[in-house]
This record gives C-alpha cells, sequence and structure tokens, in this order.
C-alpha cells in the first residue's frame, strides 16, 4: 500500500494514470523502465473524511492506529455537527477500520482508546479471534512462506489473555471457515500440552515440599521460570473451578447470564469484516470498531 505524504491511512481506492506507450523498438524489447513505470502512477488517494479526522485527531488516525472506543461514530458527530455527515462519515470509517494496519492493531491485543488516545475498555475476544484471521489471510495471500505459525502464535496469546474456556472461546467466536477451525484446533492441542505440563511440575513441587530455589537447583532449572509455572498451573487450577461452579449454577441464573450476555453482543457487534460496505462496518453500533 502506498500511502499520502500527510496521512498514512489505507484502503482507499488509488487513481491510476494512464499506462505509459512503449517506445519504438530500436534494437531492444522496447520495454518501459519499472523506475519510470512507478513514477507515472499518481499516489492513492485518501478519503477526504480521513484527511480530517489525521488533521483533528493525529494520535488515533495517524502514525500509528489504536482500536476505536465504542461509540466513536456518536462522539464525532456531537463534536462537530456542522463538520462531518452522517453517511460521509460511516463511510470513512469503514474503511478507516477495514484497513490492515487499523487490523494489526485489534490483532495485538490493545485496549480500545477514545479520541484523545486514553485506553477505555478491553477489545471483545472475538473481534481480536477475528482481526488476527483477517489478518492472516491478506499476509497469507501475499506471501510464499507458511504464516501459520505466526497465526497460531497470536491466537495462543489471545486466547490466554481472553481467559475463556476452549468451548467458551469456540462459542465466543460463532462462525468459523476451515482454516479457522484448523488453526484452532492445533492452537487448543497446543495449549493442552502446555497446561498438561503445568500440572504435571506444580505436582513435582508441592511433592517435594522443597522452596522454589531448592527444587529448582534439584531439576536444574531456572527459579524464576519454576515460579512462573507455578503460578501459571495454580491460576490454571483457579479459573477451572471457577468455571465448574458456573456450570453448576441454577438454570434460571445462567440463563439470566446468557440473555444479558447477548445483549451486551448486539451493543458491541461493531467490527467491520472485510467483505461488508462500508456503511455496513459501521452502521451496525453507528461506530467503527
Amino acid at each position: 500500500m502506498t500511502d499520502t505524504v500527510t496521512n498514512p491511512e489505507l484502503e482507499s481506492t488509488p487513481a491510476v494514470a494512464p499506462a505509459p506507450q512503449r517506445p519504438a523498438r530500436q534494437g531492444g524489447r522496447g520495454r518501459t523502465p519499472a523506475k519510470q513505470q512507478n513514477q507515472a502512477r499518481a499516489p492513492r488517494a485518501v478519503h477526504p473524511v480521513l484527511q480530517q479526522l489525521f488533521d483533528l485527531y493525529p494520535k488515533m488516525f495517524g502514525a500509528q492506529f489504536l482500536p476505536l472506543k465504542l461509540g466513536v461514530f456518536q462522539d464525532l458527530l456531537a463534536l462537530h455537527p456542522d463538520l462531518f455527515k452522517r453517511d460521509e462519515l460511516k463511510v470513512a470509517l469503514g474503511l478507516h477500520a477495514r484497513s490492515t494496519r487499523y487490523l494489526e492493531s485489534v490483532a495485538s491485543g490493545l485496549q480500545r482508546h477514545d479520541l484523545n488516545g486514553e485506553p477505555v475498555e478491553p477489545v471483545a475476544p472475538e473481534h481480536v479471534h477475528h482481526a488476527i484471521m483477517e489478518v492472516f489471510r491478506r499476509r497469507q495471500a501475499r506471501s510464499n512462506q507458511d504464516l501459520r505459525p505466526y497465526a497460531r502464535a497470536q491466537l495462543i496469546e489471545a486466547i490466554e489473555a481472553s481467559g475463556l474456556s476452549r468451548e467458551s472461546y469456540r462459542l465466543c467466536i460463532r462462525q468459523q471457515d476451515e482454516v479457522s477451525t484448523s488453526l484452532l484446533d492445533d492452537v487448543f492441542a497446543e495449549l493442552a500440552e502446555q497446561s498438561a505440563k503445568r500440572d504435571a511440575l506444580l505436582r513435582m513441587f508441592e511433592a517435594s515440599g522443597k522452596t522454589v530455589a531448592e527444587f529448582s537447583d534439584m531439576y536444574g532449572m531456572e527459579p524464576d521460570e519454576v515460579r512462573r509455572t507455578v503460578e501459571w498451573a495454580r491460576a490454571d487450577q483457579a479459573a477451572h473451578a471457577v468455571a465448574l461452579a458456573k456450570a453448576q449454577e441454577v438454570p434460571v441464573t445462567a440463563e439470566a447470564e446468557a440473555e444479558s450476555e447477548t445483549e451486551t453482543e448486539t451493543e458491541v457487534e461493531v467490527e467491520a469484516m472485510p467483505k461488508a460496505s462500508p456503511e455496513e462496518s459501521t452502521a451496525k453500533a453507528g461506530t467503527a470498531p
């Protein structure tokens, strides 16, 4: 992607100059040098509203993109009623939300930020997941290398950060294609193996009756590594106990929680997907993701 000098926005439709004519052959093939062809191309056009957003809020629409808070669409309309037209702002935010650089910021696990660049809330796990998968698809389409290991590492980090069980995470992200399903199978298998190793070390440590330093010296391990693994294993056990307790709650409470979660999902269903139109990407909740 080629960005303008002032606003590094993406995904705008490029304005391309007519292809240069080939010079007459004079003993050679008559090909126009690649450098000359590149110079003949005009820079990508930037949506005028995105340029305005860049000028007003460089922390959010400048050199670094950050996930936008829910309701930012309404915030912009309220703050600048005479500057932005509703439909044009929807289109601009849709372009922004579908840009690769914006999706990368969501995939990284950063929090949502307000227009002042202040973090205000976490991004929902399903939105992080879909951003990871979309960035993976775009990069893989342009690469001859297998980028699945990179995507698996990102998914592992996202799943661990979500604190959700395997079943809850799959329910959370809902629709999956074949690629996503295959990657998740690999990820959960790796997570299960890691968890089993942590549990085994925890059992050995607790059965030894030794301090972390003594246990580490006995098995030739780094004390910090043992300490982190033990803490992580205990946290896993505690989370598992909480999940079991919730699963055993009375149906009325579970149904009430499910209803509440459904209402919340309706409010946060704003992550723009590449196949959606610009209007659809922001119309669901009146905001860009």
